[in-house]
């Protein structure tokens, strides 16, 4: 097989090409600040506002409760900031989990400078936060519960619905870090009880650069970034509408017989889990077996490091992680992997496929084919390997 074969869509994914003709002539030909009183800027703002319906709808929201962002991080960043400013005098404290992404952890340790409290809550060995101890965490000066909806790395789905019962019931704002879920998964923040939801377009399909943040109405919360009246005063700066163009036709696309789309996902992942197990021994599934984003495998393999086994995929034309794709360059083994009670030693060997609407099973029974033959040969040159046989 001579082609690409991409199978990190959770780092992001190309633009489709629906999304890109529908972006490009907001480059060129209909450029207009959407902040102008001429036909041109009208133009922009019509088409920004359109793209607001069709984000809105997607996740069962109100186009007056959607705002834009420059992605993910800053919708995590704003959604957690904001709520935490504006409620100061209610409260002080925030409640996370081990497992977020650094969006989420490095903002509340940015707040626990500023006089903030924050409690990590444990996770139990498929990912998933303990609601009992959610209960018990939450004080008289708890403001903000944050839990992301599926994890970056191991795809574990949480019990999002539950979470918003319990924040909802002690009048506490809930956020959600959607960025995996949005596009992949049905999501409806009134059934669910999500008061502020963060999502980027890059995840499903869109550009990159660009993002959202689900704030429902009469949430009180401060602007992020403060300058123009832009996003109803709430966020500043000269909207990105090529950007949101392509996010509004992305994400329409996305949840286009979304139903048929998980149904194939879901099946090349068992194919690609069951080939693994099948033909490589000492691996471990990581996450949930079965509440887990559709197209995610994250295994562990014993005895090898992550890092080589990448390079070892990349010679043979296939693009996978270790992880975050965020946190790609750093040696220490990811905090969601020891969060979830790996050892140091298997978390550093650990790979993490992420299927997309492109993938086929001719490239998962490549992908088994190639990483049976590189684990051998890893683990051929591994002192860990020998000692282990050695001892048996």
């Amino acid at each position: 097989m001579d082609k690409l074969i991409y199978m990190d869509n959770a780092a992001t994914t190309p633009v489709k090409k629906e999304v890109l003709d529908a972006m490009l002539p907001y480059f060129s030909e209909k450029y207009g600040n959407p902040s102008s009183i001429y036909s041109l800027g009208n133009q922009s703002k019509v088409a920004v506002e359109e793209a607001r319906d069709k984000v809105a709808k997607a996740i069962g929201a109100k186009p007056n409760e959607i705002f834009f962002t420059a992605g993910g991080s800053e919708a995590d960043n704003w959604a957690i900031k904001g709520v935490a400013y504006a409620n100061r005098k209610k409260g002080n404290h925030i409640i996370t989990s081990k497992v977020e992404h650094h969006g989420v952890l490095n903002t509340c340790e940015y707040l626990k400078k500023q006089g903030f409290k924050v409690t990590y809550l444990d996770v139990d060995e498929y990912g998933i936060i303990d609601l009992e101890q959610l209960k018990k965490s939450i004080t008289e000066k708890t403001i903000l519960i944050s839990i992301m909806y599926a994890n970056n790395e191991i795809g574990t789905i949480q019990p999002i619905k539950e979470i918003g019962e319990i924040a909802k019931e002690k009048g506490i704002y809930f956020h959600t870090d959607a960025v995996q879920a949005v596009g992949h998964l049905i999501i409806d923040v009134d059934e669910l009880n999500i008061d502020m939801l963060s999502m980027a377009a890059h995840k499903f399909y869109g550009p990159k650069g660009i993002g959202a943040l689900y704030i429902r109405q009469g949430v009180k919360i401060d602007p992020l970034i403060s300058g123009g009246g832009q996003e109803r005063n709430r966020r500043a700066g000269t909207e990105n509408v090529p950007g949101i163009v392509g996010m509004g036709k992305a994400i329409e696309l996305a949840y286009r017989d979304i139903d048929e789309k998980n149904e194939k996902l879901i099946s090349l992942r068992e194919r690609l889990i069951k080939g693994i197990f099948d033909n490589i021994d000492h691996v471990r599934l990581n996450g949930h077996p079965t509440k887990r984003l559709p197209g995610n495998v994250n295994i562990s393999f014993e005895f090898i490091e992550g890092e080589s086994l990448l390079l070892s995929l990349d010679m043979e034309g296939i693009a996978a992680s270790s992880g975050s794709a965020c946190t790609s360059g750093t040696l220490d083994p990811s905090h969601v992997l020891l969060a979830i009670g790996l050892p140091h030693e298997i978390a550093h060997g650990s790979l993490r496929l992420s299927l997309g609407e492109f993938n086929t099973e001719e490239e998962v029974d490549y992908v088994v084919e190639k990483l049976v033959d590189i684990v051998a040969r890893l683990r051929a040159m591994s002192p860990l390997y020998e000692e282990f046989k050695e001892e048996k």
